[in-house]
């Protein structure tokens, strides 16, 4: 019997919410070289926005292990395992913190692990703040080659390396191709912080319930992102759950969860403002419409659909028009609905099979240093618990051990209270300010 070419690939991904775990950890199957046995181990970085059991199992990824981690936590796991690959699925600023503090852990080391990261869909704004931030990662990930093109631009226009920008694709798109359901229905992918308003959120989904009430014979479904008191990648203050039990919406209107692939697989016409279910709907061919109701404005992100075909507004819809998207934009949004998107990682899994062949990889150098941004980077730094030189700050929270059933309880109290703050306290507090 031959010998199994099968190589055993450790792959450590850190993530802060249900969102990037979902990316984080399908990028990470979706990177590995071919022919790899890989063995996931997830960490999930203490927040505002852990995901809950239920956001982990609507996500549908297996990990080999799974944990809840501080930073600090963290950097001493990586500093004793030995890992071949990391993903980091973080917000811009927590990038920064864990390259520095990876720097600082694994200084001496004649092996490290490859760096990964990226964002977890359509990048529609602070892209110069959200790039800087991420780089020094051996791999930045592009979703498009619009963004691919984007990130080198911003990376070479201060001066730094950009060979580590990687053109892919979004990692969580499949599915059949669209064919028609009946009842014919009609979903509203909705978003936590797109729009923000009352008035905004409340137009919207007086509108999805009259859309239902003008067409009894579809199905009208708000497909939401989470629950009351759970978070995601953004707060949401103002749950469409809530403002849906002062409406008297028809039989045909439904509020529903779930996984976006099983929900888009009912799909005959998807609705949003930005979310980027917009391009997963587009990759299965899927009718898609970005509302233009609001108008189309960066603060809605919306914007980054402009020459993309799908922009409407729901009186058109109600009149029945469907419009028809862009194939060049569809192209150029690593959307691959021409069949292309099995080899969208081949260059990514290319570059990471030789930087895992190479004897040894350079220190991990980012743009942000103490000299070229003195002013900024100790702060990020210090959110995290790193001083200016990555090393942990003397009594930064970590532990070698599960937290103690007290630890636990608090831990859900606070979180609970910052929650109820965010979604509660705040809202009222900036009412009494428009006064």
């Amino acid at each position: 019997m031959p010998a199994s070419t099968t190589k055993s690939l450790r792959v450590a991904v850190l993530a802060d919410s249900d969102t990037r775990w979902k990316w984080g950890s399908l990028t990470a199957n979706r990177i590995s070289p071919n022919e790899s046995d890989i063995r996931l181990d997830g960490f999930l970085l203490r927040g505002r926005a852990t995901p809950t059991a239920r956001q982990l199992e609507e996500v549908g990824v297996r990990a080999d292990s799974l944990r809840e981690v501080t930073a600090v936590e963290f950097l001493r796991e990586m500093a004793k395992e030995q890992y071949d690959v990391l993903v980091l699925a973080l917000v811009g600023g927590a990038v920064q913190a864990m390259l520095h503090g990876l720097a600082h852990a694994w200084q001496g080391r004649e092996k490290r692990p490859v760096v990964v990261t990226g964002y977890v869909g359509v990048v529609y704004e602070k892209l110069a703040d959200g790039l800087l931030l991420r780089h020094g990662a051996d791999l930045v990930l592009a979703n498009s080659r619009q963004d691919a093109d984007r990130f080198r631009a911003v990376y070479e226009g201060v001066g730094a390396d950009a060979s580590s920008v990687t053109e892919v694709a979004l990692p969580f798109l499949g599915g059949a191709a669209y064919e028609k359901n009946d009842p014919y229905t009609v979903v509203f992918a909705a978003q936590p912080s797109v729009p923000e308003s009352r008035k905004d959120r409340t137009y919207l989904l007086n509108r999805l319930i009259q859309h239902a009430r003008l067409h009894p014979d579809r199905e009208v479904l708000l497909k939401l992102r989470s629950k009351p008191g759970e978070h995601t990648t953004h707060i949401e203050e103002l749950p469409y759950q809530k403002l849906a039990q002062k409406a008297d919406p028809p039989a045909n209107f439904r509020l529903v969860y779930g996984h976006m692939g099983e929900v888009l697989d009912r799909t005959d016409l998807l609705v949003t403002i930005s979310s980027t279910a917009a391009l997963e709907s587009l990759h299965r061919r899927i009718p898609t419409v970005v509302l233009t109701d609001l108008g189309v404005r960066e603060a809605l992100g919306n914007h980054h659909f402009v020459g993309s075909g799908c922009l409407a507004s729901w009186d058109q819809l109600d009149d029945g028009h469907l419009p028809l998207p862009d194939p060049a934009w569809v192209a150029r949004q690593g959307v691959a609905a021409d069949g292309s998107y099995e080899t969208a990682f081949d260059v990514a899994r290319f570059r990471i099979t030789e930087l895992l062949e190479a004897s040894e990889l350079p220190p991990l150098a980012p743009y942000y240093t103490p000299v070229t941004a003195p002013g900024y980077l100790p702060g990020i730094l210090a959110r995290h618990h790193l001083g200016p030189d990555g090393s942990p700050l003397p009594g930064a929270p970590a532990a070698d051990k599960e937290p103690s059933p007290v630890r636990q309880i608090v831990r859900r109290a606070a979180r609970g209270a910052y929650r109820h703050g965010v979604q509660r306290v705040a809202p009222v507090i900036r009412r009494m300010g428009e006064l």
